[in-house]
């Protein structure tokens, strides 16, 4: 059956009605766009039923987070406990309304207008559905995916496909649209031996993990570690991000990416990725693995969430548990700009990267201001999987030897906080213990990315330091080099930027809610600016598509460098109805910068 639908729903939905009213009529009529809520092909309440009938839950109405603290004199919900968990990201996965980035859950129209349901209250600003989905399917097995594909694709829909709305990108939000919520997809399978469909009887292999759609790396991570087992997935606060959709599918990096490579590759070719079953616009579903479908499963490692089709499950080869080394290193300054005792450190961090990737580390450097005065902190994470004590002291103990020295020199004001090595037992232990477990969800911002080859470092790290330093919200990540460099980048979708590169730098930009747009289009100008700067370092490389800059000229070069056209057949084969289109994702191109209508 249809759930009962939230007064405020009614209103706020009323209200999304009248501005898509604002859509020319002429436009809407045009066959080859989608068709939004308020748009006269909307399918019917008996079409609805129909679909409800077919599926395993009621029908649900995302709302926005915010929602339970309107209308501000009767709250329709607990507001005190939206305000208390707004910027948990495990309690904003569990939203259907929600994104990790509030910003995405807003529209703001040509004329600057914005719709959204904002949580500060103060700003007289009404609720309303914003970039919300207005409707969707709660699915639980592949069966509930098939009908509401099928659903979809018959009614011509605005579909998106959501799981715990760590999108960098908005993708899995949109106006007025339809979605698949795979957040509940939550099997998980450990095979004392697993064999692909269509494999030898002989190709087996041991302890692998098929994962739910709707699985967080926390759930996957705790499985595998009752095993004794490790998987190489994602670092995020609390272990919320996917492990079996978007992360995957974009060629999501690890700290254990270069000991056992990209999620779609390990050091002796065999991939991490065993086998991906898919519903295709069609409502088939499809296995995709080393012997079924191998076109399809070249394009889901990597090159693209939300692009092909909906992915169910994903089963991923695990490796033994091996223990590490842990090495951290932490340093503050009194400004809140890049001083010279900062920026010889800093320096000296980016020289030393490549002999640290030889020696088998990882690592995240970070450079952002203290949240209460400002001033600027360093801090750097390293792991050496399977080291020793005396290798690491050999390898990073140069680094913080080179630390300690800056900050003793003369008047310099850099406090050297943390230099540590440490011995740790397992991944888990190490991820449990060392990397931060409490989230910060629910901000609005920007960011940019760009992949750094090994030789631009090389050549001259100090223009390379020179350029990031001023970057704000700086992250430099150490997850190229070593066993995704032992890769052919033609092997699978995964941009063949990653093959070449040492470093992953990330940059990001905020602002508060209700923010006036004008405001917010300068911060994204700032982006802009910084962009070209960046991808100035290595203009013939490319970046990581799940974590990047919604500004790239040529995205489809960025994103997927000599693999797009590739991938582009193979997505008009799966997908010929484009019923999958995400922005800057392959075949984005062809439709205009709403997603809305095919050019």
């Amino acid at each position: 059956m249809i759930s009962a639908v939230n007064p405020l729903l009614l209103a706020s939905v009323h209200g999304l009605a009248l501005l898509l009213s604002s859509i020319p009529a002429s436009a809407l009529s045009i066959s080859q766009c989608r068709c939004l809520f308020g748009d006269p092909c909307w399918p019917s309440v008996s079409d609805f039923s129909k679909l409800a009938r077919a599926v395993s839950q009621p029908l649900f109405h995302p709302l926005p987070p915010a929602a339970p603290c309107y209308p501000t004199s009767d709250p329709s919900g607990d507001c005190d406990e939206v305000h208390r968990l707004w910027t948990d990201a495990a309690w904003r996965a569990n939203q259907s309304g929600a994104m990790q980035g509030a910003n995405f859950e807003t529209f703001v129209y040509k004329n600057g207008t914005t719709s959204a349901c904002f949580l500060d209250t103060t700003l007289g600003v009404p609720c309303t559905q914003g970039s919300v989905p207005v409707v969707g399917v709660d699915a639980r097995d592949d069966a509930d995916v098939q009908a509401a594909v099928k659903f979809a694709a018959s009614h011509n829909l605005r579909l998106v496909v959501k799981n715990t709305g760590h999108d960098l990108f908005g993708r899995s939000t949109a106006r007025g649209s339809f979605v698949v919520w795979v957040h509940n997809m939550k099997n998980i399978t450990v095979h004392d031996n697993f064999s692909p469909v269509g494999a030898q009887v002989s190709e087996t292999h041991d302890q692998a993990i098929t994962l739910g759609a709707g699985v967080q790396w926390q759930e996957a991570y705790e499985a595998v570690n009752a095993r004794n087992r490790v998987l190489v997935g994602g670092q995020s606060a609390g272990g919320t991000v996917g492990a079996a959709s978007g992360w995957v599918l974009g060629g999501g990096h690890s700290m254990l990416s270069p000991a056992f490579g990209l999620d779609a590759q390990c050091p002796e070719g065999v991939d991490n990725v065993l086998e991906f079953t898919m519903i295709s616009s069609d409502g088939t579903r499809h296995v995709a693995n080393a012997h079924e479908n191998t076109d399809l499963f070249f394009a889901l490692r990597g090159g693209g969430g939300g692009t092909y089709g909906i992915v169910t499950s994903v089963t991923y080869a695990t490796h033994p548990n091996l223990p590490l080394i842990a090495a951290v290193l932490s340093a503050a300054t009194d400004s809140a700009t890049p001083t010279v005792p900062l920026e010889s450190l800093f320096a000296d961090i980016v020289r030393i990267m490549p002999n640290l990737s030889d020696a088998g580390w990882s690592g995240a450097v970070s450079v952002t201001p203290d949240l209460t005065s400002g001033a600027l902190e360093l801090s750097a994470l390293y792991v050496l999987l399977n080291g020793t004590i005396d290798g690491a002291n050999e390898s990073i103990g140069p680094l913080f030897d080179s630390a300690r020295a800056i900050a003793t020199t003369g008047d310099s004001d850099l406090v050297i906080q943390a230099t540590t090595i440490t011995p740790v037992e397992s991944y888990f232990t190490w991820y449990m213990n060392f990397f931060p477990q409490t989230s910060d969800a629910g901000a609005s911002g920007a960011l940019g990315s760009w992949l750094l080859p090994r030789d631009v470092v090389e050549r001259d790290p100090d223009h390379v330091a020179h350029t990031l330093l001023p970057f704000p919200g700086l992250n430099v990540l150490l997850v190229g080099g070593g066993a995704v460099a032992r890769v052919d980048p033609g092997a699978m979708g995964v941009n063949p930027a990653w093959r070449s590169a040492l470093l992953h730098t990330i940059f990001a930009t905020g602002w508060a809610e209700g923010t006036p747009v004008r405001v917010i289009n300068e911060l994204l100008d700032g982006v802009k600016r910084n962009m070209t700067a960046l991808r100035a370092l290595a203009p013939d490389s490319g970046a990581y598509f799940n974590e990047a800059s919604l500004f790239e000229p040529d995205p489809q070069r960025a994103f997927f460098g000599s693999n797009a056209a590739k991938l582009k057949i193979i997505k008009q084969r799966y997908d010929p109805i484009d019923l999958f289109v995400v922005r800057e994702g392959i075949g984005s191109d062809e439709w205009d910068a709403d997603l809305l209508c095919k050019l």
